[in-house]
This record gives structure tokens, C-alpha cells and sequence, in this order.
């Protein structure tokens, strides 16, 4: 029988995990503190925002909401950003991507203080998670492998594709997998016999952002996925990038979308910043 994967039951975990480990600072006088610039007015943004704001504030983790207009320029967010790496209360910064099509995002990702990057997608932590070595692992990845390791997913020497090649996702989901000693095989819109490739893997990590391409005849009896697509169809239902009906009849286990990987993304986050917070206050 298929597993299906609970991401708000492990999300909770982890965040229990987090709240504890952030009470023991706050009896040390060390708060962990994490600063969230919104800029603009985007609404899935300022929903995803809040539940940052709920989740890390039940997690004995502080929050400094910093939200700026749609029309700041790039001067302005830059001029924010040092004002928080130099801020000594604040131990991490997550920037709310996208941000307004006028700004630079790629500049203000490289500005951060990389002992604050607690999205992990600075060029000197991504360097550092492509050396074997990683500081902040970026969330979503991050939240992708403690699924995988909470299902049993056995990592050496499997057969694993990531669809996907983005700096968010599937860089970095690709890197962990080699660390955690998988063959990795990286599939784009440039790969022949996509479905084929698929057909070989053990482990399937879906991050396209197309609903339901991978269908569920490219799945291995007995395959872990991870679905980190989430799409919404012209019906208004939520769909991951995977065909995940078809595809529960084949795999050993699956994330539903919603409830798989997005709930832990926010848990990954909490669990960096209090990191972040004990690694700066030593």
C-alpha cells in the first residue's frame, strides 16, 4: 500500500523541535529573531508572509515584519537589507520573493550577510552546499529531504531525478541528494526521453511548476516522490506537478499536494533561523 507523506504532520514536528530548541536560547537571553521584508502588494505573497509571521511566533521565534510599498526602489530595499545585517537583534533575513518586477532580486540576495541567510540562497551558501559543507540549506530542499528520511527512503545508491533546475529547488534538492550518496540525475525542458528518465528513478523529485506533467506510468513500482509543484487549475483546484492519482498506484510512497512539501518550508525556515541565532550568539 502507498505511503502517503503527512507534510503538516512533519511540519509539526520539526516546529515543536524548533520551539523548544528556541526556549532553551530565550533562557540563555539569546531571541531568535527573524526579519521579514514584504515589498508590494502580491496576495499569495502576503498569505504566505503571515503564516511565516504565525508559525515562527508559535515557535518562541520573534518576527520584525518590515513591508514596503510596491513603488521602493532599489536603493531603498538595498539601504533596508544593510540597515538588518547590521542589525545585532536580528539573526535572520528572508526577503519574500518575487519581489516587484522593477527590482534586482538577484543584487538583494547577494547583499545578505550570509550568517543570516536563513533561505540559504546566497552564492557563498549555495557555494558552501555544493562543497559538501552546507550552512543554511535552502527551505524547501531542506523540508524535500527530511521527508525522504522520515519514509525510509534508502538514499545510497538509489537512482534519483530531480525535474527541475531552478537555485530554489533543484540545484540545491540535486546537491543534497549527492551528498546523501544518490546517483542524481537532473531533468529540464532540454532532456530526451524525459519519461524515460523518470522510468529508471527510485527517487523522483518533481519542481517544474507544471500541473500534472509527470504522469503516472513514468513511475517505478515502488519509487519515493516528492511533488514540490503546487498549481492552481482554472477550476480553482491546487494540483502538484505530478499526476498524483495515477501515480499513488505505483509508488512506495507520495506527497500530496497541498499538505506535502510547502508545510515544511516554513518549518526549515524556523529551524535555520534558530541556527542562525545559536551559531551568532556563541
Amino acid at each position: 500500500m502507498t505511503t502517503v507523506i503527512d507534510g503538516k504532520a512533519a511540519a509539526a514536528v520539526l516546529r515543536g523541535e524548533v520551539a523548544v530548541a528556541a526556549l532553551a536560547l530565550r533562557e540563555q537571553s539569546i531571541v531568535p529573531t527573524l526579519a521579514v521584508v514584504l515589498v508590494g502588494d502580491d496576495p499569495a505573497s502576503a498569505v504566505y508572509v503571515k503564516s511565516k509571521a504565525k508559525a515562527a511566533r508559535e515557535s518562541n521565534v520573534d518576527v520584525r515584519d518590515h513591508k514596503l510599498p510596491a513603488t521602493t526602489t532599489q536603493a531603498e530595499l538595498m539601504a533596508l537589507v544593510a540597515q538588518l545585517n547590521a542589525d545585532p537583534v536580528v539573526d535572520g533575513i528572508l526577503v519574500q520573493l518575487p519581489l516587484p518586477a522593477h527590482l534586482d532580486s538577484d543584487a538583494v540576495i547577494r547583499s545578505l550577510d550570509p550568517a543570516k541567510d536563513v533561505d540559504g540562497l546566497t552564492p557563498i551558501s549555495l557555494g558552501y552546499l555544493a562543497q559538501g559543507r552546507p550552512t543554511f540549506v535552502p527551505c524547501t530542499p531542506k523540508g524535500c529531504m527530511r521527508l525522504l528520511r522520515d519514509v525510509g527512503a534508502d538514499l545510497a545508491g538509489a537512482r534519483a531525478v530531480v525535474l527541475g533546475r531552478s537555485v530554489l529547488v533543484g540545484k540545491p534538492i540535486a546537491l543534497l541528494l549527492a551528498n546523501a550518496n544518490a546517483t542524481v540525475t537532473m531533468c529540464h525542458s532540454k532532456t530526451k526521453d524525459l519519461p524515460g528518465e523518470v522510468r529508471r528513478a527510485d527517487i523522483v523529485v518533481a519542481a517544474v511548476g507544471r500541473p500534472e506533467m509527470v504522469q503516472g506510468d513514468w513511475i517505478k513500482d515502488g519509487a519515493v516522490v516528492i511533488d514540490v509543484g503546487i498549481n492552481r487549475l482554472a477550476t480553482g483546484k491546487l494540483v502538484g506537478d505530478v499526476a498524483y492519482a495515477a501515480a499513488a498506484e505505483r509508488a512506495r510512497a507520495i506527497t500530496p499536494v497541498p499538505g506535502g512539501v510547502g508545510p515544511m518550508t516554513i518549518a526549515c525556515l524556523l529551524e535555520n533561523t534558530v541556527e542562525a541565532a545559536r551559531a551568532r550568539k556563541r
